[in-house]
């Protein structure tokens, strides 16, 4: 098992527990989704690279015509944003991905990439959608990876078993 997936219901905290777990490791690249709010009503995601960068994925105001419930989602911007992405690094010892999800598997793109990380050598850690696609499903499938299911009863009892987990997965990269 080189790869971990955590997977829950919407709003079970996937996203906090995997940031919290790969905080203030070295060599991660990747990125997460950060929700936008306003007024306290969910409007849109954004995505937020490890290295500093943000891009405008999909909202409820959007044109688009790539549409996920109320979100359009900007496959364009997501594109430019993956590829622009280093994830071959040379000094890369993890990969977080948050999410394999509806929104996202609707770019190509994204579904080949996530297929060659799992594939390559370094370690991914990946939230991914509850119930999905056969896409997601056979990722879920997959041999190499470990999945974990997180609840908002059991978020905060995960951490430290997630964190000795990715070391483990970090440390076996070590030349």
């Amino acid at each position: 098992m080189k790869n971990l997936l955590v997977t829950g219901a919407p709003a079970a905290g996937k996203t906090t527990l995997v940031r919290r777990a790969v905080k203030g490791l070295p060599g991660v690249v990747g990125f997460y989704t950060e929700e936008m709010r306003e007024r306290g009503e969910r409007t849109g995601f954004e995505l937020v690279g490890f290295d500093g960068r943000r891009v405008l994925f999909a909202h409820i105001h959007s044109i688009s015509h790539h549409r996920v419930g109320q979100y359009g989602v900007d496959l364009e911007a997501f594109d430019v944003f993956l590829k622009r992405t280093p994830f071959d690094r040379p000094d890369t010892g993890l990969v977080v991905i948050d999410e394999i999800g509806r929104m996202e598997c609707l770019s190509e793109r994204f579904r080949d990439l996530v297929t060659d990380l799992l594939d390559g050598p370094v370690p991914v850690v990946a939230t991914v959608a509850l119930r999905g696609d056969p896409f997601i499903e056979e990722v879920k499938a997959r041999r190499d990876v470990e999945v974990t299911v997180v609840t908002r009863e059991n978020r905060d009892a995960l951490l430290p078993r997630l964190r000795q987990s990715v070391a483990v997965l970090m440390e076996g990269q070590k030349p």
